[in-house]
C-alpha cells in the first residue's frame, strides 16, 4: 500500500526460523529499494535474522536501553562490562544482559568485581554512549515545516471529522445492539409476562369508577406499572459499566470525541424505549379499564416513553461515574429506594418532613407520577 512506515508486533509467532527469516528478508530488501521505514519487535530471534535488522531498539522493564545501529551495540555492552561470547548468538545475549538472574555471566573485567547493574543504570549509560549522544544532537534540532509537504503532519485532535466518528461510533453501537439482542429480548419478554400478571389483578371488570374511593384501584395499577418500566431500565447499569474499558481506551487514543458514544446511545436506545412503552400501554390500558379516549390513550404512553428513557438515562449516568459493578448494583438500589419513596405515593407530599421535601422535587417518579395520575383523573367520567 502507500504506507511509508510499518510497525508489526511478533511476526515470527507461529513460524519456524526459516520462515522468520525469509519473510525479515524481503522486508529488508524492500526497505532497502523503496527507502521506506519498517519495525518489527522480535523475541530472541536467531542470527542470520538478527543480522538482517540496521538498527536495533533494546527494550528492557519498560526503558529504553539500546536504540542504534546494530554493529555499535556489542561496543556499548562492552563499555558497561560486559561481553558477549563468541559462540554465543547476540539476540540471546541482548536478551540475557538485563536479566539480574544471567547477567553476571558476561562480566569480563577481571580487575573489576562483578556488580548487577540495573537497567535503568543502562538505560542512563546509555545517553553518555557516542551513540545516545548523537541521537539526543538529532532529536534537539527542531521540525522544519517549510521543507515538508502541508499533509505531513496532523492539524486536528482527531484522526476524522466528527461526523464520520459519530457514524463509526453508531455503526459500532448497533453492532453491540445486535450481540446483545437476548437482554432487549429478554427485557420485552419480562414487560409482556409483568402485563398479563396486571390485567388479571387491575381487571376493569372489576374496577368500577362510579366511586372517588375507586381511584385507589387504578391509581394503584399506575403505580405499579410506573415502576415496572423504571426497573426495566436497571439493565444499563451493567451495559454500561461493561463496556467503560474500551470507552476509556479508545478515548484516550482519540479514536473518536466522547460526545459520539454518549450521542449514540441516546439515539439508539430511542426505540427500545418506544417498543417497552408500547407494549406495556397496548397490553394493559384497556384491559385494566382506564379512561376510553385516543388522546389519553397516546398521552399515557408518551409518559411511560419519558420514563423509560429517563431510568435508562439515569442508570448510564451511575454506571459512568460509579464504574464498578458492586458499587453501582448497591448505590443503584439506594437511588431507586429514595426515588420510590419519595415519588409521592408511598408517603404523599403532606406526609414528608421539611427537611426531606427537596428528595419529592428531585424523585423524576414524582413527575411521572403526576403526568399519569393528571392524564387519567382529568377525564369527564372521574367528574361526576
Amino acid at each position: 500500500g502507500p504506507a511509508r512506515a510499518l510497525f508489526m508486533d511478533e511476526i515470527s509467532t507461529g513460524l519456524d526460523s526459516s520462515s522468520t527469516f525469509q519473510i525479515v528478508k524481503y522486508v529488508s530488501q524492500l526497505v532497502h529499494v523503496m527507502n521506506d521505514t519498517v519495525m518489527i519487535s522480535l523475541l530472541q530471534p536467531p542470527p542470520e535474522t538478527y543480522n538482517l535488522f540496521d538498527d536495533i531498539i533494546l527494550l528492557s522493564e519498560g526503558y529504553m536501553v539500546y536504540h542504534g545501529p546494530r554493529g555499535n551495540i556489542l561496543e556499548f555492552f562492552e563499555s558497561a562490562g560486559f561481553r558477549c561470547p563468541e559462540r554465543k548468538g547476540v539476540a540471546d545475549f541482548l536478551q540475557e544482559v538485563t536479566s539480574k538472574k544471567d547477567q553476571q555471566q558476561y562480566w569480563y573485567l577481571d580487575q573489576e568485581q562483578y556488580r548487577y547493574v540495573p537497567v535503568l543504570e543502562f538505560a542512563e549509560h546509555y545517553k553518555s554512549f557516542h551513540v545516545g549522544q548523537q541521537m539526543l544532537e538529532e532529536l534537539k534540532i527542531p521540525f522544519e515545516k517549510s521543507k515538508t509537504h502541508p499533509a505531513a503532519l496532523t492539524t486536528s485532535k482527531y484522526g476524522q471529522s466528527s461526523w464520520e466518528s459519530f457514524k463509526a461510533v453508531m455503526s459500532r453501537e448497533q453492532l453491540l445492539m445486535k450481540r446483545n439482542s437476548f437482554i432487549y429480548i429478554f427485557k420485552v419478554s419480562q414487560l409482556i409476562i409483568l402485563g398479563l400478571m396486571a390485567m388479571t389483578v387491575f381487571l376493569r371488570t372489576e374496577m368500577p369508577h362510579g366511586q372517588i374511593s375507586d381511584g385507589a384501584k387504578f391509581f394503584g395499577a399506575l403505580t405499579f406499572s410506573l415502576i415496572t418500566i423504571l426497573f426495566n431500565g436497571f439493565a444499563e447499569l451493567q451495559l454500561t459499566i461493561k463496556i467503560l474499558p474500551t470507552f476509556y481506551k479508545q478515548r484516550d487514543f482519540l479514536f473518536s470525541p466522547p460526545w459520539t458514544f454518549g450521542l449514540a446511545n441516546i439515539i439508539l436506545k430511542v426505540p427500545v424505549s418506544f417498543v417497552e412503552a408500547g407494549v406495556w400501554v397496548v397490553l394493559t390500558y384497556y384491559v385494566m379499564g382506564f379512561a376510553p379516549s385516543a388522546g389519553r390513550f397516546f398521552r399515557q404512553f408518551l409518559a411511560f416513553f419519558a420514563t423509560h428513557q429517563m431510568a435508562m438515562a439515569l442508570f448510564r449516568f451511575l454506571g459512568a461515574i460509579l464504574k464498578s459493578m458492586v458499587v453501582a448494583n448497591t448505590f443503584g438500589m439506594f437511588v431507586q429506594l429514595i426515588i420510590f419513596i419519595f415519588g409521592g405515593f408511598i408517603i404523599p407530599r403532606g406526609d414528608i418532613r421539611p427537611w426531606w421535601i427537596w428528595a419529592y422535587w428531585a424523585s423524576p417518579m414524582m413527575y411521572s407520577q403526576n403526568a399519569i395520575s393528571v392524564n387519567e383523573f382529568l377525564a369527564s367520567r372521574w367528574a361526576t
